[in-house]
């Protein structure tokens, strides 16, 4: 008798755990709804350690982008979960390279139900980690103020990336200038004397002293590579070299920041699969949507999710690899680099929340 409690323990031990542990399958909720409802209803399935001060990373659109998470999509879960909205500062000049034109222009977009804090807003700090491209990665100071994180993504394409999900949101949203100029470039930033002004906004901030003007000329000893220069020159005379880095070391890149990130910060992820262009929503002029809006999906597990969504996307284009032939670049490589270095399982089961009702 004594064998047989045993056994039937083993076996109900082996039972339970079989979708996180045995297969090495996480579990990943679906839902057709899209609204703010929905999005409550598969938050709570991933809810149980998401307490003390929560932060929701959202990307509040670029100006004159229309394809970004709609604000009243999430205003239901911000106001439950009395949560602050965060972002970090963009890499390239724009509005939301400087944290005062960026809360404007989240506000702009509707993003005015609840407290905004750009994570980057009074500097970085470095997370030391052992990585095959980074020793140490950089991100927003401000990270630290926050007990748990929210990232809530829209998934659509990326030049660079083939597509843009969590594992994107979380290295690329969390990260400071320095960091996402880590992930883009592979060389210092590329300049045109012909452009440049000699008004010496770039050599007060340059922190090595490297730029030197008349004509404009980077010391290539001496840059660090940290970016602060790109974002603030009036002329554009200084720029990111965007084509340095293959596609495949760029997703190699995000999936180790977003690792380095979520190692240390306790994450939960929902994707939401609407308004699915071809380009980021950093892109001001990105194109219209290319196909049907199919849903939103939850997890614990960054992988799993980004696999989930990839493979609904794939489904409902009737298309192998999507995004390798809407934007010549496929994603395929960042989940199974991700898988590779330990940031989640691949494997999934999926949970259709809509069989509940």
């Amino acid at each position: 008798m004594k064998w047989v409690i045993i056994a039937l323990f083993i076996f109900l031990l082996l039972y339970s755990s079989q979708s996180s542990y045995v297969k090495g399958e996480s579990t990943v909720y679906f839902t057709r709804d899209i609204s703010s409802e929905a999005v409550l209803k598969i938050f709570e399935k991933i809810s149980d350690n998401v307490i003390g001060k929560v932060a929701i990373k959202i990307h509040f659109g670029e100006e004159r982008n229309q394809n970004y998470i709609q604000p009243e999509l999430i205003r239901k879960l911000t106001e439950k979960l009395k949560a602050t909205l965060v972002e970090s500062n963009v890499l390239y000049r724009s509005k939301r390279r400087f944290t005062e034109y960026h809360v404007q222009l989240a506000k702009d977009h509707g993003f005015d139900f609840a407290p905004i804090d750009i994570l980057d807003s009074e500097g970085e700090k470095e997370i030391q980690v052992d990585l095959n491209h980074y020793k140490k990665i950089s991100v927003g100071k401000h990270l630290d103020l926050y007990d748990n994180y929210v990232i809530i993504s829209h998934f659509k394409g990326h030049s660079l990336a083939g597509f843009g999900g969590a594992i994107k949101n979380v290295a690329m949203g969390l990260s400071s200038i320095p960091g996402k100029m880590s992930m883009h470039a592979s060389t210092i930033p590329v300049y045109d004397p012909a452009r440049c002004s000699s008004c010496k906004v770039c050599t007060t901030l340059c922190p090595v002293e490297a730029i030197t003007l008349e004509p404009l000329v980077i010391d290539t000893d001496k840059c660090i590579g940290c970016g602060k220069c790109v974002g603030i020159c009036p002329t554009y005379a200084i720029q990111v070299p965007w084509e340095s880095t293959e596609k495949n070391v760029f997703n190699e890149r995000l999936a180790e920041y977003a690792k380095g990130i979520s190692d240390n910060y306790n994450m939960v992820y929902i994707n939401v699969l609407v308004n699915i262009s071809k380009d980021c929503d950093c892109d001001a002029y990105a194109h219209p949507p290319f196909m049907e809006d199919i849903g939103i999906l939850a997890s614990t597990d960054i992988v799993a999710i980004e696999k989930a969504s990839l493979d609904l996307v794939n489904k409902a284009f009737n298309c192998e690899d999507t995004f390798l032939k809407v934007n010549n670049a496929s994603g395929n490589n960042q989940i199974e680099y991700a898988f590779e270095i330990g940031l989640g399982n691949k494997e999934y089961l999926i949970f259709d929340i809509d069989k509940e009702d």
